[in-house]
């Protein structure tokens, strides 16, 4: 087991890490792998354990892992979180709701106690699961390859165990987990392919059949990374930068393999795309096309991005002509790092640059119509880049020392916006809160005080808001 920690240099010496454990089976017993691998190596762990306010007895289980952590010496952090409440909000399933939330907690802890990595228990069924999953989904060859060893600062070191040997570790060493219920329900996709379908194949088909799977995922991790090498290589040689994007040699395009041409025109995409996501097979299949058209010919893509054909050259670049409220991105606090900047393109509207700044020197509030501050702690959710939705408000002052929700619609109203342009606004929000109308109004409840602990900075770079409802600018200085 420690050497295939070492194959993948999942642990150095030094290292500070975040254990999620839940107090289920896997994640007890990597709590116990590493403590046995902190006999051989200099590290630090933490453990983080997140109730999802999903089951009655889920305080049994946080009280249990609080134990273990006291026994061993080991910090211990509870977050406690509403899954399905997220869920609703962000019109998810409570699977994914559960885990965007565990990930945001890892992450949010280990920079507030400087953990430069996440340990986490998913074993070798879960990766057959996860397999199985994309497969009937419809994948690539990057979904297929399941669930990786290390990705980032994500870390796996029971990926290359099955769930029964984990339970055989912890009976022989007569350490204790709790169940979990929900894992015996039907309630999620992955539960019905464990259930019926992984126990089905191991039982009547291929005896063996998850440990196998892993070395086929393995072979296929290795496809992908060679395949990702040449695409790069394939861009360098067919692309050039554009001014709103890619042009694509025709002759030299025609020349690549038909599965390099398409992860190259998947990867230009995704590259022009704010999330990486939303770009489908049909998208790709609709600019391959075009290397095939006479000049002139075009077509659009998610995001304002645009395929067009002109004589010798295909161009993938952004549409200048996209709007905010056709325009939608997620900004998780996950991705935010202090003192290192995330920066995200609106389509057209300019370019969304946050960072997350110490709250030191928060009397010193800018004053910059396009640079905002806000206090990140009181940030609990990811933020949305979008245009203005139905039930949207500010908090504004109530002029007796506290504050009041104000619809944006009454905000629009009273900033004499025109009617007509009002869907032009670009919003920064948490839910229907809105943090910023960007170039306008911030709401009171997010600005920075005395108080403030960790501030996150958001500015508008590079863009005029021709036409736009909140002003307009053409370069980055104060007002």
């Amino acid at each position: 087991m420690f050497s295939f920690l070492e194959q993948h240099h999942m642990i150095v010496p030094h290292d500070h890490i975040i254990v999620g454990v839940s107090g289920g089976a896997d994640s007890v017993c990597l709590l116990f792998v590493l403590l046995e691998y902190a006999k051989k190596m200099d590290f630090r762990m933490s453990v983080v354990h997140v109730d999802h306010g999903l089951r009655q007895d889920a305080a049994e289980d946080a009280a249990y892992v609080e134990k273990l952590c006291a026994d061993h010496k080991i910090p211990f952090f509870l977050v406690r979180a509403d899954v399905k409440g997220f869920a609703a909000r962000e019109k998810c399933s409570v699977e994914d709701a559960g885990r965007r939330i565990r990930y945001e907690a890892f992450s949010r802890i280990g920079r507030e106690i400087g953990a430069g990595k996440t340990a986490v228990a998913h074993n070798r069924n879960d990766r057959a699961e996860t397999m199985l999953l994309h497969l009937f989904r419809g994948s690539g060859l990057k979904g297929l390859c399941g669930i990786l060893p290390v990705r980032q600062e994500i870390i796996r070191p029971l990926l290359c165990l099955e769930r029964g040997e984990i339970e055989a570790y912890l009976t022989e060493r007569q350490i204790a987990w709790r169940d979990d219920g929900t894992n015996d329900t039907d309630d999620y996709a992955r539960n019905r392919i464990r259930h019926h379908v992984l126990s089905y194949a191991e039982k009547e088909l291929a005896r063996g059949c998850v440990g196998r799977m892993a070395y086929t995922a393995d072979l296929l991790a290795e496809t992908e990374d060679y395949m990702e090498r040449q695409t790069l290589l394939a861009k360098a040689e067919c692309t050039v930068p554009a001014k709103a994007g890619y042009r694509v040699s025709v002759e030299a395009f025609k020349k690549l393999h038909p599965a390099i041409q398409k992860r190259l025109l998947y990867l230009l995409a995704r590259q022009l795309s704010p999330t990486g996501k939303d770009i489908e097979a049909v998208h790709i299949k609709a600019l391959s096309e075009l290397f095939q058209k006479p000049s002139n010919a075009g077509v659009d893509l998610p995001f304002g991005i645009r395929g067009r054909r002109s004589y010798d050259t295909v161009f993938v670049e952004k549409s200048r002509q996209t709007r905010p409220d056709h325009f939608e991105a997620t900004v998780e606090k996950g991705r935010l790092c202090e003192e290192e900047s995330l920066s995200i393109d609106t389509g057209g509207r300019g370019v969304l640059e946050f960072m997350v700044l110490s709250g030191r020197n928060c009397e010193e509030v800018p004053k910059n119509q396009y640079t905002k501050w806000f206090d990140y702690d009181k940030i609990e959710e990811p933020l949305k880049i979008r245009g203005r939705e139905t039930g949207d408000f500010l908090s504004i002052s109530d002029g007796k020392g506290g504050i009041r929700h104000k619809s944006l619609k009454e905000y629009m109203i009273a900033q004499k916006i025109p009617k007509e342009k009002r869907d032009d606004a670009l919003l920064l929000a948490q839910g229907r809160h809105v943090l910023w109308v960007v170039g306008g109004r911030i709401s009171e409840y997010y600005k920075v005080d005395k108080n403030t602990k960790r501030i996150l900075q958001v500015k508008l770079l590079h863009v005029t808001l021709e036409n736009g409802c909140c002003g307009s600018r053409t370069e980055d200085k104060d007002e």
